[in-house]
């Protein structure tokens, strides 16, 4: 802890080295979500982005649903204005990393099958190289 005097009153801010305190997770961006997410609309760029931004912290986001079709862990956040519907995919936190595998914008209520495709690969690749480092730390 860190301890800032000011006259008789004490101020503590925590510190990041601190073991009490949650480290923020990293963010993992698959393929070419970042690039997609920074083409979204400002309002709902920020949007997501504050939603992710709790979900690095170990918050709950306020609009996100669980996406088991695409398979276990994984969850979309959503925003919309007047024209789309803007999606975030990605795999719950593991070892301190949020997988961000898909953004993307929609028209309908229904994910289009290529979205669905791609997130699905991706949350492949990324288990496949979780598998790797794993046995790789085995052998160790």
């Amino acid at each position: 802890m860190l301890y800032i005097r000011l006259d008789s009153n004490a101020i503590v801010l925590p510190m990041r080295d601190d073991p009490a305190i949650p480290q923020d997770a990293a963010i993992a961006w698959e393929g070419d979500s970042r690039e997609v997410l920074r083409s979204f609309p400002d309002d709902a760029r920020q949007n997501l982005g504050f939603q992710l931004r709790l979900l690095q912290q170990g918050e709950r986001p306020t609009d996100y649903r669980p996406l088991p079709s695409v398979g276990p862990g994984v969850f979309e956040l959503r925003d919309q204005d007047a024209r789309s519907w803007y999606r975030v995919v990605y795999l719950s936190r593991i070892n301190d990393v949020i997988y961000v595998l898909h953004c993307f914008e929609k028209k309908s209520r229904e994910m289009p099958r290529k979205d669905f495709e791609k997130a699905r690969q991706r949350l492949k690749a990324v288990r496949a190289r979780l598998a790797g480092e794993k046995k790789h730390e085995k052998n160790r």
